[in-house]
This record gives structure tokens, sequence and C-alpha cells, in this order.
């Protein structure tokens, strides 16, 4: 029979990649692949400073068209509570940040959706990028909800399993709350023609 230790030596989390933090030639080289998908910066931090929040599960299941309609977005996505334990696996997170206009940001038309897919394969593909340099971990918090589709297929299956992804609301993250910790300032854009900034997160280890 397995003593407690024993059992807790089995169950802890091995660290994939003994260095700290992300060296500076693989930051570089997720900035300039990160530059092509409409994304500007690239910012480590501790995952201890995401803020997770049960007034943003609230905010999807009331106030949001989202809701209940798609795989990224709650009641697919885990509860604030599973959510938590999730990041207890990780340490260290990267932000993804972007700065666009959209006139068209209150609007479904094909212009937004083609800004959104391409910052969703963005953030999927520096995943994958990770993945390969040793972080097997990776996993992305995509930025807004899921534009894959033009109507998802929800509650039948996705039509683009391997890049589904929640979003990083969905997983009841208080954004501007985890920038503040950061060290980032942010303000909610007032105007539609205001510009305006987006993150997405990537979990690592």
């Amino acid at each position: 029979m397995q003593t407690g230790t024993e059992i807790m030596e089995k169950n802890k989390i091995i660290r994939f990649n003994d260095d700290k933090g992300i060296s500076d030639h693989l930051l570089h080289r997720l900035l300039d692949k990160s530059r092509k998908y409409g994304l500007s910066d690239v910012i480590p931090f501790s995952v201890s400073d995401i803020v997770v929040a049960q007034w943003v599960h609230l905010k999807c299941r009331y106030g949001c068209s989202q809701y209940n309609t798609n795989w990224c977005c709650p009641p697919a996505t885990p509860s604030p509570d599973k959510v938590q334990k999730i990041l207890d696996e990780y340490s260290t997170a990267l932000l993804l940040a972007g700065t666009r206009k959209c006139p068209d940001f209150y609007r479904n038309n094909k212009r937004k959706r083609a800004m959104q897919v391409k910052c969703w394969k963005g953030t999927v593909s520096l995943e994958r990028m990770l993945f390969l340099a040793g972080y097997y971990k990776a996993f992305s918090l995509v930025g807004e909800c899921c534009p894959l589709c033009q109507n998802c297929s929800y509650p039948e299956d996705c039509q683009f399993p391997q890049e589904k992804r929640p979003s990083v609301e969905s997983f009841s993250i208080d954004v501007i709350g985890t920038l503040c910790n950061v060290g980032i300032e942010t303000a909610v854009a007032a105007n539609v023609g205001d510009s305006f900034s987006y993150y997405a997160i990537i979990l690592l280890e």
C-alpha cells in the first residue's frame, strides 16, 4: 500500500523545462510570428496574476448572445471553480496583445469575422510553436468569441476540433483585473471609431 508521500510524489507536476522563463531568442521568434496575425506584444507573466471571478461567468450567462450557442463559450467551457484548478497546474503564461480600429465591431459581417479568424489562428499557431519548442503543456485562451464558423454547429460536433479553444472571458478571467496585476493600463473603447485593445493568453507550465 502506498504512503501519502509516495502518492504525492507520483502525482506532483513535473516541469518539462528546467530554465526559468522563456529565452529572448524564443520570445523574438514568437513576436515576429505574432505580428503576421495582427498581434503586437508577447508578454511573459505569472499565472498567479490571473484573476478568476464568478461575476465574469455571470456576464457570460446573462447579457451575452453567445451563451449556449457555441463550443468556446459557457456552458461548454469549464466553470470558475474548475478553471482555478486548471490554472493551478501552470506557473507561467504569455499575454498576447494587439490594437486595432473596427467600425464593424457591433456588426456580424465578413470583414469583422476575417479579422477575428486571423487573430484566432495566430494564437493557436503560437501555441503550436511553443509546443514544438518543448512547452508541451501550452494551451491557448483566445480573444473574443469563436469566429471559425459563421454559424457554430453546437451542440453537434465541432467542425474545427483541432483549433477549438475557449475564449479568455469564457474561462471566467477578469481581463481588466489581470492586466492591472501585470502592470498594464487599459480602457474600454467608448465609441465605435475608437481604437481598442484585444488580448489572448497562452498557458505554459
